[in-house]
């Protein structure tokens, strides 16, 4: 689509006019960019419409991504680059005495997600329309997402993140798709024409209703649809009778209860009111993406048989796995197909990314919840794991061990991630590592029996966003250097190493950094009130806390590096800024007290004039995309250092690296590819491998008192945690120490901090070589290409979507 410049002026100017009676000179900054962004949607709006017929004309399979996150940022500024515009916008606006600038921060960041998990979704989509694969997310309209984060007196506190208070300018509300979600009530079974019949009543109906996003590919051709559904109530939204009668609370439950659903991303589900509520959230958005699924295919005209060549499903970790038995009962309730049938279709339409090994983290469901939350489901899952029992029993010679590890139902709980392996054609762990575990270790038993279902596709980020959007300057270096193919064909970043004995080149790459970090620096000054040196390292940690995460290493580090320069203020240390940011989920109270810690040993270390001219700490609140925007470019170390073996790929790392930032990390999840990608000369490694931290695990054999009790280091650090050194009462982290000694340290941030404290030695001996750390940062930005989401995507298109 041919967009000239006089036009979008005009077309800005009208809509200035149209929605707000203003113009130009009168227009507050924020109608400004509801303007701008109503012109943009026009210009997406004629190719979604293009998209979607073409699609249906040409009868082609498409994937339908279904996660419990969607993490997108703001999306104004990407989509004027994927439209080819961004320049040309900005000039206009200029003309006009417009920053595109000013308005590109406007606009909120869309409260879908938390991590990793929602944000890889999002880099997806982008892939899947910028490769012109017919790609949809289905997830969750969330109210309040997941949270703001303040930090009030070092604590982690958390708001309402109310992202929606303005509208959300990029969606349309679809009424007209909306579908009916039935919960509890209870089912009997009856005799028809032959065939035992389910039959569900007294049930509860939720409206879903969807709101559609347009996802523009990279040239604008391809606009896929990310589908986003709100759980409303049906008409008997108010009970005049009971608010009559005085009874005002009634007269409004069954509207709260029914609008909580999609309220809040992860509501803390320690109580049994908030885990049924989670499991609703699962549910709700898993079934009312089915119907809508099922309604487009039905009106191609085509046999439900035939489903499985048009629609691949696919499940983002264990949250959408109510896919399998939702798909299971409309076409056995309600399409009357055989069970036979319908499983065949079932486990050749699903497939399923596992994205963790940690226990936790593999959901599971009491029996007792999903029969009376959803009675129909959970007859089907129990037939699931019937036919299950009887095809796995022989092939285990009735070993009952074996046979219960890979049943569906276990002790009174629904296991959702031997459902997702049992009811998918295909399943995938999300680096070579974690497809290895899967293998071996932590789905060992269900591998046994279907090893052609597991593969492995490493996770990926669209570098449309992480370099092209976020990093302009080194982008026109690159540009200048290798030309824009790249841009296109991310792998051709690999011409950049040609440049990497290019004194130049490498200076000018320096530069850039710098740039960056002094506009970090002005950033951090004016929101944390603290002076930054930007000559000094930038070392950054940014991501969500959790304690394989291992934010606790880092800050003892830290911590250790204090005792040093307050015993010897003479000890050469390089000026070195460590930088924390990411959220802690509200209930996970040791993740909360570490980052009190972190915020504790900032501002003692700030405002000890006898060290801060050579450590500073900062950590930066409300994590976000639009934060990491800003952060990443300035990082010079990215820090990586999960419990090897517990990452299974992570995406910030590629990010870091793509930006030209060293990595020190573990042999963990997507860090051994880079190591792969790199050499070793261009990462810093340290700690212990995923195969000894398992062998502790399995066989025993590690105390962390030992150490404490040998490591004078550690011995100081940690009695400082509990004797009040870090300015809060004697008691104050004593969840920590106890985690670290009482319970053993269950993540070995003991054992891997002498090679930790090594590692960071050694990358403060590289970055005095100032030559070879930028051409230590070249080689990571040009072999950062293999982590594009798009390589990614082609994997799963040919290997899993068959699309």
């Amino acid at each position: 689509m041919l967009i000239k410049k006089e036009d979008l002026k005009k077309d800005f100017k009208d809509n200035l006019i149209t929605l707000y009676a203003e113009d130009v000179s009168e227009a507050s900054l924020e109608h400004k960019y509801f303007a701008l962004s109503e012109v943009i949607k026009k210009y997406m709006f004629e190719n979604w419409m293009k998209t979607n017929r073409n699609y249906s004309k040409n009868e082609v399979r498409q994937v339908y991504y279904f996660s419990i996150e969607f993490l997108l940022g703001r999306i104004l500024e990407s989509n004027l680059i994927n439209l080819g515009i961004r320049d040309l916008c900005k000039e206009a606006l200029s003309e006009m005495g417009i920053n595109l600038d000013e308005l590109c921060v406007i606009e909120k960041d869309a409260g879908l997600g938390n991590g990793g998990l929602g944000r890889l979704a999002a880099c997806f989509l982008d892939s899947m329309a910028s490769l012109s694969i017919p790609g949809h997310g289905n997830g969750i309209r969330y109210r309040y997402g997941f949270f703001d984060q303040k930090i009030m007196d070092g604590y982690q506190i958390e708001i309402p993140d109310n992202w929606l208070k303005d509208g959300y300018v990029w969606e349309i509300r679809r009424n007209e798709k909306a579908v009916r979600v039935r919960f509890n009530g209870n089912v009997r079974m009856v005799n028809s024409n032959g065939r035992l019949r389910a039959i569900h009543e007294n049930y509860e109906t939720v409206l879903a209703v969807p709101y559609d996003i347009p996802i523009v590919g990279y040239d604008g051709s391809t606009v896929n649809t990310l589908r986003l559904w709100s759980a409303e109530p049906m008409e008997r939204e108010f009970d005049f009778s009971s608010f009559s009668s005085g009874d005002y609370t009634k007269a409004v439950e069954y509207k709260y209860s029914v609008e909580a659903i999609s309220q809040v991303l992860y509501p803390d589900d320690s109580s049994i009111q908030n885990k049924s509520l989670r499991l609703k959230q699962e549910y709700f958005f898993a079934s009312a993406g089915i119907q809508s699924i099922l309604r487009t295919y039905k009106k191609k005209g085509k046999p439900i048989e035939e489903l499985y060549r048009y629609v691949a499903i696919h499940i983002n970790d264990t949250h959408p796995s109510l896919v399998i038995p939702e798909l299971m009962r409309i076409l056995v309730d309600e399409e009357n197909l055989t069970w036979e049938k319908a499983w065949d279709i079932t486990t050749k339409v699903v497939s399923y990314t596992n994205h963790t090994i940690m226990s936790e983290a593999l959901e599971k469901w009491p029996v007792s919840l999903m029969m009376s939350l959803l009675p129909r489901i959970y007859t089907i899952i129990e037939e699931i794991n019937r036919r299950f029992y009887l095809e796995v029993k022989d092939k285990f010679n009735n070993n009952w061990d074996k046979i219960n590890k890979v049943s569906i139902i276990q002790n009174g709980n629904i296991m959702m991630a031997n459902l997702c392996v049992v009811g998918s054609r295909f399943v995938n762990g999300v680096s070579e590592l974690h497809t290895e575990i899967l293998k071996k270790q932590v789905l060992s038993d269900l591998y046994e029996i279907y090893p052609r279902k597991f593969k492995s596709v490493t996770n990926g980020i669209t570098h449309r966003r992480w370099l092209l959007k976020i990093n302009p300057e080194l982008v026109e270096l690159i540009n200048d250097a290798i030309g824009s193919s790249w841009i296109k064909k991310p792998n051709s970043l690999i011409e950049l190493k040609k440049y990497i004995k290019d004194k130049d080149f490498c200076h000018e790459i320096a530069d850039v950094k710098l740039k960056n970090k002094i506009k970090l620096a002005k950033y951090i000054k004016e929101k944390n009130n603290i002076e930054l040196n930007p000559k000094s390292i930038f070392d950054i940690q940014a991501k969500r806390f959790h304690a394989y995460k291992r934010q606790l290493l880092n800050i003892m580090h830290i911590m250790y590096l204090y005792n040093k320069l307050k015993e010897n203020p003479n000890t050469d240390i390089i000026p070195r800024t460590f930088i924390f940011s990411g959220k802690a989920a509200p209930g996970y109270k040791l993740a909360k007290e570490i980052i009190k810690l972190i915020n504790c040993v900032a501002d003692k270390v700030n405002n000890d004039n006898s060290v801060n001219d050579v450590l500073k700490v900062v950590f930066l609140e409300n994590y976000n995309v639009s934060l990491a925007e800003m952060i990443i470019p300035c990082a010079e170390v990215s820090e990586q250092i999960s419990t090897a073996s517990k990452e299974a790929s992570g995406t910030s790392n590629m990010k870091f690296m793509m930006n030209g930032a060293i990595t020190i990390g573990t042999l963990d999840g997507a860090n051994v590819e880079i190591k792969e990608a790199v050499g070793d000369d261009n990462i810093v490694i340290f700690g212990l491998k995923a195969y000894e931290v398992l062998n502790y695990y399995k066989n025993g054999g590690y105390s962390a008192m030992e150490i404490y009790n040998n490591d004078m280091r550690i011995h100081q650090i940690l009695d400082q945690l509990v004797n009040g050194f870090w300015c809060v009462k004697e008691s104050g982290f004593i969840d920590i120490h106890e985690h670290l000694l009482k319970y053993n340290d269950e993540f070995f941030v003991l054992k891997d901090f002498d090679e930790y404290v090594k590692a960071q030695e050694k990358i403060s001996r590289l970055y005095q070589d100032k030559i070879k750390w930028n051409e230590m940062s070249i080689n990571n930005i040009a072999n950062s290409g293999r982590f594009s989401s798009d390589n990614s995507i082609k994997k799963y298109a040919e290997n899993i979507w068959n699309v």
